[in-house]
Parts: structure tokens; sequence; C-alpha cells
């Protein structure tokens, strides 16, 4: 009797399992889980791609397929388990062109409507080594004071990343325009940087960790700057004094634009003048006396053109700042990319624009004024690389 309820305890246990098992089948809907590890998406690889593809069910993985590039791989293959681990290689090198391809896995599970998980990844093929160089012969750059340093790397394929170190600072080269192989960054040069020879160090990295490192020569020569006195109407700088904010907040808000600037070119092509310039009335570098501010470098240019003609975008952009300021008087500042920046000051008016909005070379932002400390009806146009003045005219240059 005591092996007869035994056995049929057992049965009952067994019975029970295979219920829950059967209510399972029918009543588990989800979809398996699925990834590829070791596998990132849009990653780049060279020699073989290896990864694991990883899964799960809560009643059972049934079936794992596999594509690469539509074609397949691995159909139907027979899983069986709520969990699996399934070894991915594929070898690149000499079956493979470099380039785009992409990885499909689909995993079916075992319940009843067989729920079908997908995943698709994008990744790249790259087994060129690695080839770059200065796109100058003799890379010894010699360089104006208040100028901008521009430095060109030609390679043989897609970058990670391109850095450029010279006298102190170091910046991110960006492709020249979608696709190219060339990469340039812009490194300013302060109007008061001590004459000298500095060493240039360009770090290359490919998609796939190769490493190349390129090494030239900055030459900052000495510019005559003009010198300059003038005087302002200690009424006008009472009356500014009270409606803008202060050149201290202007400062802070350049700081934070600049380290908010996208890391790629939003132009194309040479700066604009941004108005009808007659004339020049401050030179970029100008050291300026007045009597509220001392003596200072006057790191801008002041253009002179009809009182309350149309001032434009110098080049495409983004609208990142429009206010009043005590100095500046209505203030435009537009963002190109890769932290250069123009400021428009001393505005009558502001165009109809918006802050966020994207702005084509030549468009609107506003009248020539003479709001802010301004002597009379004229332009401040600065252009900043990496929050440091430079000379604006020479970016309207086709030399630059």
């Amino acid at each position: 009797m005591r092996i007869r309820f035994i056995s049929i305890g057992f049965l009952a246990l067994v019975g029970g399992l295979v219920g829950y098992r059967v209510s399972r089948y029918f009543i588990e809907t989800h979809k398996p889980s699925l990834d590829v590890r070791g596998v990132v998406v849009h990653g780049a690889y060279a020699g073989v791609v290896r990864g694991t593809i990883v899964g799960a069910h809560p009643y059972k993985v049934a079936r794992l397929s596999i594509w690469l590039d539509g074609v397949p791989l691995l159909e139907n293959y027979k899983v069986g388990k709520t969990t699996f681990e399934y070894p991915l290689e594929i070898p690149t090198r000499d079956t493979m062109v470099d380039g785009d391809h992409s990885i499909k896995v689909v995993a079916v599970s075992g319940s009843y409507g067989h729920a079908e998980q997908s995943l698709e990844i994008p990744f790249v093929v790259d087994n060129v080594p690695l080839e770059a160089a200065f796109t100058v012969s003799d890379p010894v750059y010699k360089v104006f004071q208040g100028k901008t340093l521009h430095v060109q790397i030609q390679s043989n394929k897609p970058l990670r990343d391109v850095t450029v170190e010279a006298l102190g600072t170091q910046c991110s080269a960006v492709e020249e325009g979608s696709g190219s192989f060339i990469y340039e960054a812009f490194l300013p040069i302060k109007s008061d940087e001590h004459p000298s020879e500095y060493p240039l160090t360009v770090s290359i990295f490919d998609r796939v960790g190769g490493r190349l490192q390129l090494s030239g020569k900055v030459q900052v020569v000495m510019f005559p700057f003009k010198q300059q006195t003038i005087t302002i109407n200690p009424e006008k700088l009472k009356e500014e004094a009270a409606s803008g904010r202060s050149e201290k907040e202007f400062e802070s808000e350049m700081s934070k634009l600049t380290l908010q600037s996208p890391q790629k070119k939003l132009w194309k092509g040479l700066f604009y003048v941004p108005c009808e310039m007659k004339s020049i009335t401050t030179a970029f570098g100008t050291v300026r006396t007045t009597q509220y501010k001392g003596k200072y470098r006057h790191d801008a240019l002041d253009l002179i053109a009809a009182p309350k003609s149309v001032v434009w975008a110098a080049q495409d952009g983004v609208v990142v700042l429009k206010d009043r300021f005590v100095h500046g008087g209505n203030t435009v500042v537009i963002d190109h990319g890769c932290g250069v920046l123009t400021i428009y000051f001393h505005l009558d008016s502001f165009a109809n624009i918006l802050v966020g909005q994207a702005i084509k070379k030549g468009n609107p932002v506003g009248t020539l004024g003479k709001t802010g400390y301004a002597t009379g009806y004229h332009l401040h146009w600065e252009l900043r690389v990496n929050n440091v003045p430079v000379d604006p005219m020479e970016w309207t240059q086709v030399s630059f």
C-alpha cells in the first residue's frame, strides 16, 4: 500500500508538472529576449567580428536564425532551452568589402503562437591600414597674432577622432564636408600671444583603434596693431547701464554657448562681411583707451555703414543669443559649429529671429545702430573660436 501511495503521489506530481507546462505553452505570449554581446551598433571591426548571441524565454526558445547582409548564415537552428548562448564569429578580411554591413538575428519562442523577436545591428568593416598626412608639404604654419590657425589633414579613409594640439590648447578636427576624407581644425591665436615657434601635434585614430601621430610647427608672428583713444558721453554710460545686462553676464553666456557648440561645421565656404561696409573705424586688435575701461585691446571690427541699414548673418548657423547688454546694446550671437561663434553688437533693432532657430548666410539679424557703449552708428562684429576672439575679416578671404 505504501508503494502504491508513493506511485500515486509521483504520478500526481508528474501530472501537475505536465499540466503546468501545457498551460505555459498556451498562455506564454511574450517574445524572446535577445541580445548580441560584443558587437556594437555602428561599431567598426577589422579581422574577425566576434560576439555572443544570448536569449531567453519563460517557456523556451525554439529556433534561432542569423543573416549577414541578407544572406543566411544559420537557419532555424534548434535551441529548445529557456536560456541560451550562441557564439558568433564572422571573418571579414578577404571575404567582405570595407564599408557598411549588418547582422540580423531572429529568435522564435517554442510556445503557442511562436512569438518572434528580431534584432538588426549595422556595423562597419575597416581592414585598410591607416594613412594620413598634412595637406601642405611643409607643415610649418606661420600665423600672425590674432589670426586663426587652419590645419587640414588628408586621410585614406573615415576616421574616428583627430585631435590637434598647439600653444597649450587642443581641439578636434572635423570633416571638411560630408563624406570627405579631409579633416580640418581651427585653433585661435590670441592677439597677445607671445611671438615664437611652437610644436604642433596631430593625433589620429581610425574606427578600429589604429593610431597615427603627425608633427609640425607653428610660428606666431608679431602683428603691428594700431592704437586708438575714444571718449564716450558719461550720460550715455549711465543710460545704457540701466537698460541692459552686464558685460560679466555676457561673458558667462559666451562660455556656456562655446561649450554647447556642436562638434561639426554648420557652414560651408567663406564668411560674408555682415553689412554694406563703407569703412572700418577700428581694426581688429587695436589697443584702445577709454575713460571707463582704461587701456585694452579691441579684439573685434567696428564697421561703418548707413544708419539703421540691414545687418545680416555672416554664415550659416543657429541663433543662440538675442538680448541687450550694457556694453554691447542689442546683441545677437550665432553659433556656426566647431566652437565658432559670431557676435553682432549695437543693433538698433532686431530682425524677426528667435533663439534656437537655424539661420542662413545673408539672412537679417537686425539693423545697424548705436545701442550700448557706442559713440555713433556702427556694427561691432566679433568672431570667436573656442571663446578666443580672432580677426573675422580673415574668414572672408579666399586665402583662408
